[in-house]
């Protein structure tokens, strides 16, 4: 499952739990499902931003590395 179907498949789950209309029983077992959605979409965005990195650049403008995108300056 793409981390996009994972995340509507989600948010299907949060909408009908946030209905209200849904049996008890029901309304667990979505939970459930719902936090193992939850962790997945967790797990990918992590591991995307860990990848993201910036160019850096060298006083002529050229490209002389990466560095993580959240380094501080």
């Amino acid at each position: 499952m793409s981390f996009e179907q994972a995340l509507s498949a989600l948010e299907t789950i949060v909408q009908q739990l946030e209905r209200g209309d849904v049996p008890l029983d029901e309304s667990i077992a979505l939970y459930e499902r719902g936090e193992k959605l939850r962790e997945a979409c967790q797990k990918r965005l992590d591991a995307a931003s860990a990848r993201i990195e910036k160019i850096v650049t060298n006083r002529d403008g050229a490209a002389a590395g990466t560095e993580p995108l959240d380094a501080q300056q």
